[in-house]
């Protein structure tokens, strides 16, 4: 269709999905004193049937008003309905069943200007709203039986101004953006099996991109992407269980998110015959906890990989192998973001390899 004469699209829909599960939790060991037993499946200890369902009416439009020029826009009305039922129920333990809904109205805005055949500007604006997960709401802070229902959604609002240019034989990307949140959802406590979620108010995040893929010369492809990210909270709160905690103050840095990640790769890659390629990864050290006293280093890894490719007819056969982390680097892969103890760091693999050869036909 059009309006004002020039080109309009509109797309009206709803999005519907739903859940059901049963849960089940059991004590991790049996008997006591001398008999006990740890880390064996024990008594029954939580029985429930969880609902969730959501529905998403939604309608956007794009409008290109002149030219050179696009306007995107959209609204989506997200509502989405927690229910869980408590079916252990005995004299010491009573019943826990409650239900939790949630809704918002979700705008988004974006303008495009071709400045040439080669260079896209753009500038976007919109709100996003994550809703607790069930795995987020299963325990509550106060170690009392239940669902966590007082876990209240996070609503962000981003904004991102950026552009899309070729650049040589291949594809630059450049954005940066601004994504303010309330109520954002964090790991409250990490203990014994368990994690936890609390809100901790509002946070923002402040960030830069930039990327380029493409072919360097004949059969050569490279590619590069950089990212700045700097989260940190922006109200006081106070970090684990209960208020009884530390107080962390609006400044911290979020645990778990790295300021810095680099990324380069550069492979040959003939239609058929060798293959080969190098590619590395660089980041920055992230903090593992929200008083900020503890970090994981940041490390670089390195990895190489190489083939065989015979095009037979309507056959294509690929031999390959690849090794990881080739300098053997000791570094953490992931994170238990305020684990217990202080246990928060889970090793990466040392230096690994892998190979294989798969075969394809074209009818």
């Amino acid at each position: 269709m059009s309006f004002a004469d020039r080109p309009l699209t509109v797309i009206a829909g709803v999005a519907y999905d739903a859940l059901k599960e049963d849960r089940r939790g059991y004590e991790n060991f049996t008997g006591s004193g001398a008999t006990e037993q740890l880390g064996v499946k024990g008594q029954l200890r939580r029985k429930e049937s969880n609902e969730l369902w959501n529905i998403d009416p939604y309608l956007q439009a794009s409008w290109q008003f002149a030219e050179q020029w696009t306007l995107d826009a959209g609204l989506r009305y997200s509502t989405v309905r927690f229910k869980s039922d408590d079916r252990y129920i005995t004299a010491g333990n009573g019943d826990d069943s409650g239900s939790a809904r949630y809704s918002k109205a979700l705008p988004m805005a974006a303008l495009r200007y071709q400045a040439t055949p080669g260079l896209n500007l753009y500038a976007t604006a919109g709100r996003g709203f994550e809703t607790p997960t069930f795995n987020e709401i299963s325990y509550r802070s106060d170690q009392l039986p239940g669902l966590n229902f007082d876990l209240q959604p996070s609503v962000n609002t981003s904004v991102e101004v950026g552009a899309k240019a070729k650049l040589g034989d291949g594809l630059f990307t450049a954005a940066v953006f601004q994504t303010r949140t309330d109520d954002e959802i964090i790991n409250a406590e990490a203990n014994g099996g368990r994690t936890t979620y609390r809100n901790a108010g509002r946070t923002r995040r402040n960030g830069l991109e930039l990327s380029w893929m493409g072919e360097v010369a004949p059969h050569w492809h490279g590619a590069f992407a950089y990212t700045f990210l700097d989260a940190k909270y922006r109200d006081d709160f106070y970090s684990g269980a209960t208020e009884a905690a530390n107080l962390i103050p609006s400044g911290n840095q979020i645990p778990g998110i790295a300021r810095q990640a680099l990324f380069a790769s550069l492979d040959w890659a003939p239609p058929q015959g060798w293959r080969a390629g190098v590619e590395g990864r660089l980041l920055s050290k992230f903090h593992v906890n929200d008083a900020n006293d503890e970090a994981a280093p940041g490390y670089f890894t390195a990895a190489v990989h190489a083939g065989y490719l015979w095009q037979l007819d309507s056959w294509k056969v690929n031999a390959f192998a690849r090794v990881d982390n080739v300098f053997d680097r000791n570094y953490a892969g992931s994170a238990i973001i305020n684990a217990g103890f202080r246990r928060y760091y889970e090793p990466a693999p040392g230096r690994n390899w892998i190979a294989g050869l798969s075969a394809s036909y074209q009818f």
